[in-house]
């Protein structure tokens, strides 16, 4: 049996418990470890131990591990670069405990494990369920490649709970029979075997369904109500390519995956300078609704985003990191509803928020024009 000394996210029981299958054969005490302190890494909500003499970083010892506990552990932090080193606690105790490998160049400031346990652990724990779901199927390095994807759709999770939509609809039973994971890599899919209830209070036999398992999205169309114009992206899309479409260059509103703990209007903000290099000022939301309802549990927050966009069209940008070559199209907000009218724009949502802007527009040149008058006042 092996004792480990748990510094970081693994405090949180309801996730030790997730990752460890059981905890009931375990002796788990507080603990501390002298000449360390637990910081921010990456991006700060991860924790790691740095030496820092006189500190004493507080964690959890976990006494009695078996050799699959150990392996379920390893599976979890070893796709991260992270191993087991000795250590000695206060008080004498040896232990183990992971560090990552190699040791971070930079640490950030010190890590609050209560902050992360308000806005991070629920998340956590649903990214956890999914990454030893994989367990015995897929390698720990390839998990780690997924897990941004894990937790985006971990944290869809947590905002499907804020639904605004289905009043007046049947509020009816769902037994859900079995539930398998078919595929998961960027994108998931899950086959189900369910029975719901029905209209008339019955249960249907039990269906086969399959459901395309995405993410939360933001997508944004840039409008500039002093020019009257609005900005588009242009990108190769898979979809019409699988779909045989002779036009795999598709006209798009910027659009983007709602990381792990970001809001909508952060997305939205974010893929506009990433795609297009636009700050936005101004939000205003469109709709909240999935792309489709009856193979995708992808959802969508569409927003109309003011912008100035001088100096803006033609431009290439989009992430190298994630191999993007995007075009940004700057037109007036006439040759946008010719193409919408004319169904010539193939992205709902475009054509979704251009209608929205036609209804509203008026008010926003309103906001254009008085833009204009306080920059020639100046």
């Amino acid at each position: 049996m092996t004792a480990l000394f748990f510094f970081g996210t693994l405090r949180h029981r309801p996730l030790l418990e997730i990752v460890l299958g059981q905890t009931g054969h375990l002796a788990i005490t507080a603990a501390r470890l002298p000449g360390f302190e637990v910081r921010a890494v990456g991006p700060g909500v991860f924790p790691a131990l740095c030496p820092q003499a006189g500190a004493m970083a507080e964690g959890l010892l976990v006494q009695g591990l078996s050799d699959g506990d150990l392996h379920r552990l390893d599976y979890y932090e070893g796709g991260f670069g992270f191993a087991l080193r000795p250590v000695v606690l206060a008080g004498g105790q040896a232990a183990l405990c992971y560090f990552p490998q190699p040791a971070p160049e930079v640490f950030g400031p010190r890590w609050d494990f209560a902050g992360w346990q308000r806005t991070h652990a629920e998340m956590s724990c649903i990214a956890a369920r999914e990454v030893l779901g994989y367990l015995g199927t897929k390698e720990a390095g390839e998990v780690a490649q997924m897990f941004p994807t894990i937790r985006a759709r971990a944290w869809a999770q947590i905002n499907a709970r804020a639904v605004r939509h289905g009043a007046g609809t049947l509020d009816g039973r769902v037994d859900v029979r079995a539930r398998r994971r078919s595929y998961a890599k960027f994108f998931a899919l899950d086959d189900f075997e369910l029975s719901h209830e029905r209209f008339d209070g019955a249960m249907t036999p039990v269906l086969s369904r399959a459901c395309f398992i995405g993410t939360d999205a933001a997508i944004v169309l840039p409008y500039d109500p002093e020019r009257d114009c609005v900005a588009l992206v242009e990108q190769m899309r898979v979809g019409p390519l699988a779909r045989g479409d002779a036009r795999r260059w598709q006209l798009e509103p910027i659009a983007g995956r709602i990381d792990a703990a970001e809001t909508p209007e952060a997305t939205a903000r974010r893929e506009a300078q990433e795609e297009a290099g636009i700050d936005l000022t101004d939000l205003h939301p469109v709709a909240q609704c999935y792309a489709s309802p009856g193979s995708s549990s992808e959802f969508f927050y569409v927003f109309v985003g003011l912008a100035d966009f001088a100096g803006q069209g033609g431009a290439i940008g989009g992430l190298d990191s994630e191999h993007e070559d995007i075009r940004t199209h700057v037109m007036p907000f006439a040759d946008l509803m010719s193409l919408c009218e004319g169904q010539r724009a193939a992205n709902a949502p475009l054509v979704m928020a251009a209608y929205w802007l036609a209804h509203h527009r008026h008010a926003l040149l309103r906001s254009g024009d008085a833009l204009v008058r306080d920059k020639a006042t100046r």
